[in-house]
């Protein structure tokens, strides 16, 4: 998910663009995870007929399905979807709490950033979250607004769901931001 803080929404396009593409495949997965098993197999010869000898889809069925049904489903353009998530940005968090493509460690989503000083410059810290067999975690991003200059904290955040995860990241005054930055850049 992106970034839903409106102070700091719409910091990076190529994040923007990142994160459409994960809305858009979990809304593929969905539609997967909620078809019969007997209506997932025309589709799959739809996605072999469509997609070239040179494209390999063996490598990840399922993300190329999921992909495939993303194109099929009346997704908004990315203009309205940012729109919406700055609209409503609960519904997009909670949302991802009964996703079937949830973010994983691999992926995880930007639920949250915040712009704050600290160690002398202008930095953006940036909640990323993932959920694990037993809960939601989450780590910080700090990324300097003069380049590229990023630095990550271990895990900090352990909650039943996003929301929660969101709403402790929130409650993290500037000092305590900074205190995080500093030992993530040691």
């Amino acid at each position: 998910m992106i970034a839903l803080n409106v102070e700091t929404f719409g910091v990076d396009p190529e994040e923007q663009q990142r994160e459409y593409a994960e809305y858009r495949i979990r809304q593929g997965r969905a539609l997967v995870f909620m078809l019969p098993p007997e209506a997932v197999r025309p589709l799959l010869r739809r996605l072999y007929r469509r997609k070239s000898p040179s494209e390999s889809v063996a490598d990840d069925p399922l993300g190329a399905l999921a992909e495939f049904c993303a194109d099929l489903l009346p997704l908004p353009p990315l203009d309205v979807w940012l729109r919406d998530v700055r609209e409503n940005p609960d519904a997009y968090v909670d949302s991802l709490d009964v996703s079937a493509g949830a973010p994983t460690v691999a992926a995880p989503a930007t639920l949250d950033a915040r712009r704050f000083r600290g160690a002398g410059s202008d930095w953006v810290a940036a909640l990323r979250v993932f959920r694990d067999e037993e809960a939601w975690r989450g780590f910080i991003v700090f990324q300097s607004d003069r380049g590229a200059l990023v630095h990550r904290t271990s895990l900090v955040f352990r909650e039943e769901g996003p929301r929660e995860v969101r709403d402790r990241f929130r409650s993290f005054e500037p000092a305590a931001l900074e205190s995080f930055l500093r030992s993530a850049m040691a």
